[in-house]
């Protein structure tokens, strides 16, 4: 079976600007979720585009000249991933003539915001209100449990993908119902979705198809969502590998594509890890490369994993039971 980092390369190994190789995988990415899930009640949103040839044409141009697009970017810098990614779709939204509103915040009567639209698109149907989250979370979960969304935590184990479901789902697509929201949109909101991206970790990859083979769904998730492996540091030196990258948090979105010199052998990257694992325990993005046959200079992603401390598990089983109904 292919893999989705194989697929992407396949389909967008032409691109060779990154924040335009982003934006193609923004687009054309599955969710994370199943949007036909009644779990969601309709309330997901897929990038799935009817006519690829129309987009693929438009972001080959882009590629070759990505000056519009850089200068939003240089315009709204930030190394937040989620503002990143949300500037790499305002970009696709307005170029299309499908945006009407970008971050519009909802204040209360002492200037306190109750709320913000990440995106208000203007539509044949009238206004409609998107929520864009790309996230990354890790699988741990007991075993011998049914797996759900709460299983998923954040690499700083602040939170759960299934408490970010319920704050979007039950919270922010409901903003424009609120009576302070009403007085600053133009007119109603006719529908709310959210488009969920991002990739999810596992301690074995295969244990999302495992679990839908036995019981026929997983929670919500779809079943072709991105997905890579946990190891701890201590694992990393055992991997079978010849060259590497650790992964800046703005290079996340995308299977990696770069220039051979960008490109760590194993033991340059094992050291960088320890060095970087000295002085924090913040998780790290590691993708493993291989050569592109057709380009001898470039390399690309053929898998990757989020690497965490040694002691990571430890400390989301405390997190975990300090979030747990007592």
């Amino acid at each position: 079976m292919e893999s989705a980092q194989a697929a992407f390369h396949r389909q967008w190994q032409h691109l060779h600007n990154p924040h335009v190789r982003a934006l193609a995988w923004m687009l054309t990415a599955p969710g994370l979720l199943d949007k036909h899930d009644p779990l969601w009640q309709g309330n997901l949103l897929d990038a799935s585009f009817t006519d690829a040839d129309i987009l693929s044409q438009w972001l080959t141009g882009l590629d070759h000249d990505p000056a519009p697009l850089l200068d939003l970017l240089q315009r709204h810098p930030s190394r937040r991933l989620g503002l990143y990614a949300e500037r790499l779709y305002e970009f696709y939204l307005s170029a299309h003539g499908l945006l009407h509103a970008h971050g519009l915040q909802v204040h209360d009567k002492g200037a306190g915001t109750i709320g913000e639209f990440d995106f208000l698109l203007q539509t044949n149907a009238g206004l409609q209100h998107l929520e864009l989250a790309t996230k990354f979370y890790l699988y741990h979960a007991d075993t011998m449990a049914v797996p759900d969304l709460y299983g998923y935590l954040g690499p700083n184990l602040a939170d759960s993908l299934g408490a970010k479901l319920h704050k979007i789902v039950d919270q922010q697509l409901k903003l424009s119902r609120h009576p302070l929201a009403q007085e600053v949109l133009p007119q109603p909101v006719q529908n709310a979705q959210a488009l969920i991206l991002g990739w999810l970790f596992y301690r074995d990859e295969k244990i999302v198809d495992t679990f839908i083979a036995e019981h026929g769904h997983m929670a919500g998730l779809a079943r072709d969502h991105y997905r890579g492996a946990i190891w701890t540091q201590s694992e990393v030196s055992a991997l079978d590998f010849e060259h590497a990258l650790l992964l800046d948090r703005l290079e996340w979105l995308a299977p990696a594509q770069v220039g051979k010199v960008r490109a760590q052998d194993k033991n340059t990257m094992l050291t960088s890890m320890q060095t970087y694992f000295a002085t924090t325990n913040t998780p790290l993005m590691l993708a493993l490369l291989e050569d592109r046959q057709d380009d001898l200079n470039v390399m690309r992603e053929y898998r990757r994993g989020m690497v965490v401390p040694d002691d990571w598990f430890e400390q989301a089983d405390a997190a975990q039971l300090k979030r747990a109904p007592q």
